[in-house]
């Protein structure tokens, strides 16, 4: 009974930084996002403080990531966590009120330009899936259930959402992202009002997109205006379309698939059925319909990219860890949006560089799928090392590369992904009389035992040798499409197809022949053929045809 009450003595010693600067730390956190860091891009933003306060602006900075580790507590508690480890100092008392204060003179800039710099691809090239071939695999996505305070001026400036019974409660946030898959990290991320769209904010992160980029996107995306500015990168796309697209076949592929041209692109299209057996026993089946840049066969076969499109989904469990995990689903603190801006950039730069501790841990085990690190398990690691004040700045001995973060995450490493199926749907809908989804998919998460893939083939448009070819099964499907009105386009960037693009989609069929525009206007059932003329005179003024006689045009 003696050895057991015993009592041990502990020791340990933190290193911080002097005087009123000490609470301004992240843990260990703080090696990823040193003192000098923080206080360069203080200085390029222009806030670092006139005068030496009790809040200098470096304190400032790593008091809002503090609020987004912590978003259930207040000013004060958090406050706490990071003063909970320093006993001893003697610091200054400071009230909500000042932690208000200093908030707004910190701003919205120097969180803004530290995510910039934290942002970017994480993994190495060897690391495991994260890449296709030669292309690291990216994908844009939305998420659009941030809810923010009900004040007038976030009202004013987000605007409100319309249930289909009432409006929301709650102001929402517009987050657009663009997410490496195999890691989850963040290249680049903008937010703001939903009524935008999602393909109006992803087009303002196309600057992130290198040549050796490979992008899976939802039908979301489907988009010309899109197509073309993606491609414009050098990036490779991979997009699920809307069925209500009739493209032309001009080329069948032994894979199935067949060469198209859409938004002017010379593009591959996919049309695949999914079928999976589960292992109760039910089969559930699924079309896809994907165009891709990616048009040789050879390289790219087409089942090989219609298993590569579900990397797509990682950016829903990115979101999860952001939205859920991190900010706990609680709605944001403040009234105005200045004080929003502030708020998501900090938690944008908090989640990055938690990303980041997870992706050199895994990397420290050769062979290990990113996928396998547990979110929670960093997050919670972060938290305690706030508390404790342990690792702020690097041992005598050297810079700990994996870290304690590291090593809890490799200590409860999750296993290998598993090939699961469920239903997607609202748990808790906004009527209590929502109709049923009639879904053959399971309730709950069941194991696929079997998937398979069936492509379907699409038929060869009419050979270029025959000057006056017959009216094909392709070219009928696209006449048909030229009289039917076009889908809507929600995004305010994306154009409808009208006339020039079908015409120029006719053209392309047979590139080196001679259009009749008499004869065109017929094809696409033009009601008024002398506007037509006049019309296709203008495009051929424009450039984007070429006159070859009287009233004939073809490509130039």
């Amino acid at each position: 009974m003696r050895c057991q009450s015993g009592m041990t003595t502990l020791t340990r010693t933190i290193t911080a930084a002097g005087g009123v600067f000490a609470p301004g730390h992240l843990g260990e956190l703080t090696q990823r996002l040193p003192f000098e860091l923080v206080d360069a891009v203080l200085e390029e933003t222009g806030t670092v403080q006139r005068r030496l306060r009790k809040l200098p602006s470096r304190v400032g900075v790593y008091f809002l990531l503090a609020l987004a580790l912590f978003p259930r507590l207040g000013y004060a508690r958090v406050w706490g966590k990071l003063m909970a480890g320093l006993a001893g100092l003697v610091l200054p008392t400071v009230s909500e009120k000042a932690l208000r204060d200093l908030r707004r003179r910190v701003g919205a800039a120097p969180l803004k330009a530290l995510f910039e710099v934290v942002a970017g691809p994480l993994a190495q090239p060897g690391t495991p899936g994260v890449r296709y071939r030669r292309w690291r695999t990216v994908a844009f996505d939305g998420c659009s259930s941030t809810k923010i305070p009900d004040t007038d001026r976030n009202r004013d400036h987000f605007g409100r959402a319309c249930y289909r019974q009432a409006w929301a409660g709650y102001p929402m946030l517009m987050l657009m992202s663009l997410v490496e898959t195999g890691t989850r990290g963040l290249i680049g991320a903008v937010f703001g009002a939903p009524a935008a769209g999602e393909v109006a904010y992803a087009l303002r992160l196309l600057g992130h997109l290198r040549p050796d980029m490979l992008v899976p996107a939802d039908r979301g995306f489907d988009a010309d205006a899109f197509w073309r500015q993606v491609a414009a990168t050098g990036a490779q796309l991979l997009v699920r379309i809307r069925t209500s697209r009739r493209p032309p076949v001009l080329a069948q592929l032994p894979d199935g698939s067949f060469l198209s041209v859409l938004a002017g692109l010379k593009i591959r299209i996919i049309d695949a059925d999914v079928t999976a057996t589960l292992a109760d026993g039910r089969t559930v089946h699924g079309r896809y319909r994907l165009v891709t840049t990616l048009t040789d066969h050879r390289t790219d076969p087409a089942e090989q990219l219609v298993r590569l499109y579900h990397e797509r989904w990682e950016i829903e469990s990115a979101y999860l860890a952001l939205r859920h995990t991190l900010l706990s689903g609680v709605v944001l603190r403040s009234g105005d949006s200045a004080g929003i801006e502030q708020e998501m950039w900090a938690a944008l730069t908090l989640y990055q560089v938690l990303r980041q501790a997870m992706t050199d841990a895994v990397e420290s085990r050769p062979g290990t799928d990113p996928d396998r690190a547990c979110f929670t398990t960093a997050l919670e690691g972060a938290r305690e090392q706030v508390i404790t004040a342990h690792h702020i700045a690097p041992s005598t001995g050297g810079v700990d590369l994996l870290g304690t973060i590291g090593r809890a995450v490799l200590a409860d490493l999750l296993p290998p992904r598993r090939r699961r199926l469920s239903i997607r749907k609202v748990k808790s809908p906004i009527s209590r009389y929502h109709t049923h989804r009639t879904d053959d998919r399971p309730p709950g998460s069941v194991k696929i035992t079997d998937l398979r893939f069936l492509i379907h083939q699409g038929r060869t448009a009419p050979p270029a040798s025959d000057p006056h070819p017959p009216r094909s099964w392709a070219l009928d499907r696209h006449l048909a499409d030229a009289t039917r009105p076009a889908p809507r386009d929600k995004s305010a960037t994306a154009p409808r197809t009208g006339r020039k693009e079908h015409t120029l989609a006719l053209f392309q069929t047979q590139p080196d022949r001679s259009w009749n525009a008499r004869e065109v206007g017929q094809l696409l059932q033009v009601p008024n053929l002398h506007s037509f003329c006049v019309q296709m005179r203008q495009w051929a003024h424009q450039g984007i045809i070429r006159k070859t006689g009287p009233a004939t045009y073809t490509l130039p």
